[in-house]
């Protein structure tokens, strides 16, 4: 098995890394998949705040993925016009691989038509707009609607990728992850920010 990060121009640099870290422990302590990188071409790609990336593989490959995580960023709004990407991610899903978007990603998603009929959660910046799109938007900070997981923005992405490794493998994988990602969010909410904002309902609820 591989698990594959779809990387882009623009992309939003913990929607990947942290997923990535997941699954890089989960490769190194509970033998599962090892993960790589891939992108419509070799060259650096520069993700939204300068950090420049070097891609594993491109889509000429040929390489197919167990697992493909799409990350966002506001340039998700551009790539999920743009065939080449959209044609990866369809492919994938045709041939069944389990799909995943972490933060504007499921915009990707709906891009490629992996979204129709399924329910799905994004960045709470853009549920309206997902909305709009057709889509039955959940506003928790993830959600499994088959071989199809999405979660909020960013940091999200993390606490998907456990609860994916959890489903599939068991609490005990999970729980040897989070212990060696030392991944335990002290839960401290700070300032009052998020009171002037349309948040989704996980967030209200903290």
């Amino acid at each position: 098995m591989s698990f594959g990060f779809l990387i882009y121009p623009g992309v939003e640099e913990l929607d990947f890394q942290g997923p990535w870290e997941m699954v890089g422990m989960w490769h190194k302590y509970a033998g599962g998949p090892a993960p790589c990188l891939v992108a419509r071409n070799l060259d650096p790609v520069r993700c939204a705040h300068g950090m420049r990336v070097l891609p594993d593989i491109d889509f000429t490959s040929g390489r197919r993925f167990s697992q493909l995580l799409i990350p966002g960023g506001f340039a998700a709004f551009t790539e999920m016009n743009q065939t080449d990407i959209c044609d990866f991610v369809r492919l994938h899903a045709q041939a069944g691989t389990t799909l995943m978007s972490v933060c504007s990603g499921s915009f990707i998603l709906l891009g490629a038509n992996v979204l129709s009929g399924r329910r799905a959660s994004t960045n709470w910046k853009v549920i309206e707009k997902l909305r709009e799109a057709g889509i039955e938007v959940v506003e928790e900070r993830y959600t499994r609607d088959g071989s199809v997981w999405t979660s909020a923005g960013v940091s999200a992405g993390i606490d998907m990728l456990l609860a994916y490794i959890a489903f599939t493998q068991g609490e005990n994988v999970a729980s040897s992850v989070q212990l060696h990602a030392e991944y335990f969010p002290e839960g401290r909410i700070y300032g009052h920010d998020r009171e002037a904002q349309p948040l989704p309902t996980y967030v209200k609820r903290a």
